[in-house]
């Protein structure tokens, strides 16, 4: 189809709960008629460290069949979806050192009119969850793109609570599930996104 939107969700998860988001996400976009692909960040953690924490080193293993994004997957995507779970109210390093890598995209303009949009994970209730994003998207605005949050425009967003993107709280010790209503909230992003992207992509062709 001459306006399918091109998206790519890209994420770092250290013990899979983004990864589930991303998962659904993903998931959420295809339904829509997305073109999609699901995409992790490069680990930079010594893999000596990740071995002595069986959940990361657990999920490390599960995923490795997953590709690693690359600035190709950004110039491809009409729309990209980032995932991180908060270190501090702030981006994870990994996903961090990947939007590093972008500057020479950057610098031909070719980060900008994508549309943008991001979720995330933290342990706590008010552990970062909307400063985490919110420090985010500021790298959206230097790069000129489109953010597209969802906002409160879908009833479960009213149960999610965070119009900034879709996010969940793990416990402080990963102990809490990703459940169903982060899993709503995921899956109409993803189909939000699409549908944005799709319109968007219609009108510069129109």
């Amino acid at each position: 189809m001459p306006h399918t939107p091109n998206v790519a969700v890209i994420y770092y998860s250290s013990t899979g709960n983004v990864h589930q988001l991303a998962e659904t996400i993903a998931t959420g976009a295809a339904e829509a008629g997305a073109d999609v692909r699901l995409l992790r960040v490069a680990e930079l953690a010594p893999k000596e460290v990740i071995a002595n924490v069986q959940p990361w080193a657990d999920h490390a293993a599960a995923t490795e069949h997953i590709p690693v994004a690359t600035p190709d997957d950004i110039t491809w995507a009409d729309a990209v979806i980032f995932g991180t779970p908060t270190r501090f109210g702030n981006v994870a390093s990994q996903l961090k050192q990947f939007l590093d890598t972008l500057g020479g995209l950057w610098a031909q303009g070719l980060l900008a009119d994508k549309v943008y949009s991001a979720f995330t994970s933290t342990a706590q209730l008010r552990g970062g969850q909307e400063s985490t994003l919110l420090a985010l998207y500021n790298s959206i605005y230097h790069f000129g793109g489109f953010v597209v949050p969802p906002g409160f425009a879908d009833p479960v967003k009213f149960a999610d609570g965070n119009p900034y993107g879709t996010s969940h709280v793990t416990g402080l010790n990963g102990e809490i599930p990703v459940d169903s209503t982060a899993r709503a909230a995921g899956a109409f992003q993803g189909r939000r996104i699409a549908d944005v992207t799709r319109t968007l992509k219609a009108g510069r062709a129109a």
